[in-house]
């Protein structure tokens, strides 16, 4: 066997699921994951579990893959996360635990993700549930957000023993699960619905459709319906825009909108209460991971895509597997450009978008080359769609309406890293309503430390 050489992972051929929203990658079969796992080495000083945001115990549950005890390795994994069929889809994990994989000095980092992936699949198809706590211990919790810091969160208290109450906005739980990332990335019945009953199974409880901060507030939650503590895991759903003219003409979305209506409400299918309008050509400005998603998306619902970033190719902040997937796919990339004017009809549809090419100067506050425009470059792209992938940051309702609650300049709550600990005592925070948008494994990571705040919270109160 070649252990330099990681196993190689099924795939979707491209001009096939170009026009399909099935899932793209088909991961690993059993045979398969114990050959990968056969390449781990098992480092006493494991770097893996240091680079994991919620420290699972990698070459643990990697020696019982070898093994061919996947059971085990599945218990060893859900001891420390509540979403491992998500975390192995989305997971970025080249920059985390594959990252820091010895074996990657020479050759291929082993296929973490990949093997977590197979071994929550594996356990799904088998019915098989991970452990919840064997008496409760009398202290409720809220947990408002059923996105992965929520779930997460509830997942873990859960375990200790709290009866956990998760208050979710939207007619459906999952958070940015089931709304942001596409069907053909991560399966909603088949993988996200059965991880959220996977958490309610520990006794976890949803309700749906309430908004706080109109239906009932914290301040409320806490002093009228009784919860002795409450985690705000909210998310980050309110979408930036540039600020351009032109950008209230009709056809001009945002990521967040396009991607809701697709991936929750199935807006892709002509019979929708709400279809997303037939589009020919679409302009995607940004290069993050939720631009290659509405590129995708739009690819799929049969339009020519253009992503527009205003830096180069190597300072795209998307995953090398999203870009490599779009460009197999036939997306096209317009790097070194940004829009300066969004052009409409007279009935003020979109019909184009005035941009001017960029070049890279010197190194901003993020330590990225700043994009410098090119005098005289301007032009003028064909277009009928213009979605806007610029980032989003917290809806500021609940901060609004809880006495007390501390929040920074870009309205993210402000709370303690190592705890999820906030101004207002008893209220905890974690995920993008504190960070702004960042990755799925990072608010995981804020909702397992703030079950372990609240825990001590409670326990010394």
């Amino acid at each position: 066997m070649d252990v330099l050489n990681k196993i190689p992972v099924r795939e979707q051929e491209a001009e096939k699921r170009a026009k399909n929203f099935e899932e793209v990658c088909l991961g690993y079969n059993k045979d398969e994951a114990m050959q990968e796992a056969s390449r781990c080495i098992n480092c006493k000083n494991a770097q893996c579990v240091k680079g994991c945001p919620v420290a699972i115990n990698i070459p643990a549950f990697i020696e019982q893959i070898k093994e061919g005890n996947i059971e085990e390795a599945y218990k060893i994994i859900s001891e420390s996360s509540a979403l491992p069929a998500v975390c192995g889809r989305v997971c970025p994990q080249e920059n985390q635990c594959e990252g820091k994989c010895i074996r990657g000095i020479k050759g291929d980092a082993i296929s973490i993700g990949k093997l977590e992936r197979f071994v929550a699949d594996w356990a799904r198809e088998q019915g098989i549930k991970p452990e919840g706590a064997k008496e409760k211990n009398g202290k409720k919790v809220a947990v408002i957000g059923s996105g992965p810091a929520g779930l997460t969160c509830a997942g873990d208290l859960a375990k200790l023993g709290y009866d956990v109450t998760i208050f979710e906005a939207l007619h459906e739980a999952g958070g940015v699960l089931v709304y942001g990332i596409p069907e053909f990335r991560l399966p909603k019945q088949a993988v996200v619905a059965k991880e959220i009953e996977n958490v309610k199974s520990l006794g976890v409880k949803i309700e749906t459709n309430v908004v706080v901060g109109k239906a009932v507030t914290i301040d409320e939650l806490i002093e009228e319906e009784g919860f002795d503590a409450v985690f705000i895991g909210s998310g980050a759903g309110l979408p930036k825009f540039m600020g351009i003219p032109g950008e209230n003409s009709n056809g001009v979305f945002s990521a967040n909108e396009y991607l809701t209506r697709s991936n929750l409400m199935k807006a892709f299918d002509a019979n929708s209460n709400t279809p997303i309008m037939e589009s020919k050509k679409v302009a995607v400005v940004g290069g993050g991971n939720v631009a290659m998603d509405a590129a995708r998306t739009a690819l799929r619902l049969g339009a020519e895509v253009h992503i527009v970033y205003r830096r180069s190719e190597e300072e795209l902040p998307a995953r090398v597997e999203e870009v490599h997937h779009a460009k197999e796919e036939g997306i096209i990339f317009d790097l070194l450009t940004n829009p300066t004017e969004i052009i409409a009809d007279e009935k003020g549809w979109v019909k184009g978008m005035k941009c001017i090419k960029m070049e890279l100067g010197e190194p901003d506050a993020s330590g990225r080359r700043r994009p410098v425009e090119v005098p005289g470059s301007e032009f003028v792209m064909e277009l009928d769609t213009v979605i806007m992938s610029l980032g989003t940051s917290p809806n500021p309702l609940i901060s609004s309406t809880t006495e007390g609650l501390e929040t920074n300049k870009w309205k993210c709550i402000v709370a303690e890293e190592t705890d999820g600990k906030t101004s207002k005592e008893g209220v905890y925070a974690g995920g993008d309503a504190v960070t702004g948008a960042a990755t799925v494994i990072l608010a995981m990571g804020a909702g397992k430390a703030a079950a372990k705040g609240i825990d001590e919270y409670l326990r010394n109160k």
